[in-house]
């Protein structure tokens, strides 16, 4: 018999909160978190927004209960925030009860931390602290979350681009039914950084205006950070526990369309590939989505392939869509996992959050996204799409568990 996979936990920090609770009153609220760049110093402080945890280093650290920062990078005090709350929401008492997994997706790691030794690294190379660099692969922060929470079991990093906390999920659910793990604890993070900021910018591809997915005059992404984690369980032990169970990862697919280091084919085909594979693995249909929480970060080629893939697999009976990367920019590493967790809250609140700053149809479509709360609208399967660089594509079908447990 194969194994269901269910989510009983939720964890989230982000712009636009910093835990589950605040999050959804944000969305319902329609308030974005999108705004002034207060992180760090840069010359794009006054001319390109960013979407910021609104809490300094010092604040996410007491939010842990530590004095000290022994090295922790921002990503890894995100991480530990989001991680600890799925954990407690999921009313886990013994997290090693069972064969369980961390399993976390980052893209910039400690690049914060390492921004700081190369700046007095750069003006005097007998300068720059050692300490500030040694953090700064994307497998520091796992294992510093790993170690906070007491995971041992199984412990490894992704990092696939945009799409990599939906790929942690993809693979925490594959642990599960083939019967290696239990419960998995799977999720991402990604701090704000210069690099990221500079980096994109010279892609040419940030709104000086904030992020408009789906419009025609959309003209970039805006870079944000967060993280997000969903304690992932097998039925068998959700049965055993007598777990509340917020949702069930139903269906995932992941392909690449080896189109482009950082484009998006324009006949959509990674992201058809992976949709399909979602429903398939699902056993749904097109027919069956009741929403879709795009990928949607407001460039050019992103909006345009990803729409021609949804008229390609909906046809002329496309579901309601949005983007709700308005509300929290776009999170890189975390996305996935910070999506998953809003498309359960759509399924809570029986409504459907909008996509922000749309005005304009895109002129190649014939689609067009939600642009305002859509109340007492019933959801049974949501698909949220994480579409990286490097043509990795990677869906979820998050749905409504067959049988609830209270």
């Amino acid at each position: 018999m194969t194994r269901r996979v269910y989510i009983t936990g939720t964890g989230i920090i982000s712009a636009i909160g910093n835990s589950v609770e605040q999050v959804e009153k944000s969305l319902l609220s329609e308030r974005s978190g999108i705004g002034k760049i207060t992180l760090f110093p840069t010359i794009h402080q006054d001319r390109l927004p960013l979407a910021e945890v609104k809490l300094s280093n010092t604040e996410l650290l007491d939010k842990i209960g530590k004095k000290e920062n022994n090295n922790l990078t921002r990503t890894a005090l995100l991480g530990m925030i989001a991680a600890r709350e799925a954990i407690d929401d999921a009313g886990i008492l013994k997290l090693n009860e069972c064969p369980t997994g961390l399993i976390s997706a980052t893209t910039v790691g400690g690049m914060d931390r390492s921004e700081v030794f190369y700046e007095a690294y750069i003006q005097n190379p007998s300068r720059g602290r050692l300490r500030d660099v040694v953090n700064h692969d994307c497998g520091d922060s796992t294992d510093r979350i790993a170690t906070f929470l007491g995971i041992r079991d199984f412990v490894t990093t992704v990092s696939t681009a945009c799409s990599s906390s939906a790929n942690s999920l993809i693979l925490g659910a594959k642990l599960i039914k083939a019967g290696i793990l239990d419960r998995v604890i799977a999720g991402g993070t990604d701090a704000a950084t210069l690099f990221t900021l500079n980096g994109f910018n010279t892609l040419m591809i940030l709104d000086k205006n904030g992020c408009r997915p789906f419009d025609e005059n959309r003209a970039g992404l805006t870079i944000g950070e967060g993280a997000a984690f969903l304690v992932l369980e097998s039925d068998e032990l959700v049965y055993k526990r007598k777990a509340r169970i917020h949702a069930e990862l139903s269906g995932y697919g992941n392909a690449n369309d080896a189109y482009h280091q950082t484009a998006s084919s324009p006949e959509g085909t990674g992201a058809i590939l992976a949709i399909q594979q979602a429903l398939a693995s699902g056993n749904l249909r097109p027919a069956d989505i009741d929403y879709i929480n795009v990928h949607g970060t407001g460039t050019l080629n992103n909006d345009l392939s990803e729409g021609v893939a949804l008229e390609t697999i909906f046809g002329l009976n496309m579901p309601p869509f949005s983007s709700t990367k308005s509300y929290t920019g776009h999170t890189l590493g975390a996305a996935g996992a910070i999506e998953a967790i809003i498309s359960i809250l759509t399924m809570k609140n029986r409504c459907l959050f909008p996509n922000l700053n749309w005005t304009t149809p895109m002129k190649e479509l014939s689609i067009r996204p939600v642009t305002g709360i859509i109340e007492s609208y019933e959801v049974n399967h949501v698909l949220s799409n994480s579409f990286g660089f490097g043509g990795n594509n990677s869906a979820l079908i998050i749905s409504k568990p067959i049988d609830l447990i209270t």
